[in-house]
């Protein structure tokens, strides 16, 4: 019988799961940003939904990778999630640094580093690498080629 595209381990369950928790941390944001910072600007929530969506796709590639070959290290979902999730969030708020740190004041009511988010993303990086894994394998069989006999 023949492979499935949605199978364990896959590459395409991993994306999609990715995308779809990365989508729900998106819509939770997209709604809960008005409520705490009303003066935002429209454009950020839009682009926090997509961000977050993005960063799940991220996520969910990179679950072929279980294993450094530089460092000759294994990589498990449990590293790899969080360093993906935390950097990207550093991007984020290395070019949109004003309009993070206005949402932390907004949020925390205190001017404190808006690198804070790098830590959320970690955290949310860990979250969707976690059930991107449970739902869809990792590593390198996760990307083989689906061929029917």
């Amino acid at each position: 019988m023949p492979k499935s595209l949605y199978d364990k381990p896959s590459i395409i369950t991993r994306v999609a799961v990715g995308k779809a928790i990365g989508l729900l941390f998106g819509l939770l944001s997209f709604f809960m940003l008005p409520t705490v910072w009303p003066e935002a600007d429209p454009l950020l929530r839009w682009g926090i939904l997509f961000w977050y969506t993005t960063l799940g796709a991220v996520v969910g590639m990179f679950g072929v990778f279980n294993y450094h070959p530089v460092l000759m290290l294994p990589l498990p979902w449990w590293v790899r999630a969080p360093i993906i999730g935390g950097w990207m969030n550093f991007v984020l708020t290395f070019f949109a640094y004003d309009a993070m740190q206005d949402l932390i004041i907004a949020f925390l009511g205190k001017p404190l580093t808006p690198f804070l988010f790098v830590i959320e993303g970690a955290i949310i990086g860990l979250i969707i690498g976690g059930l991107a894994t449970w739902l869809g394998g990792e590593g390198r069989a996760t990307a083989e080629v689906i061929i029917d006999e």
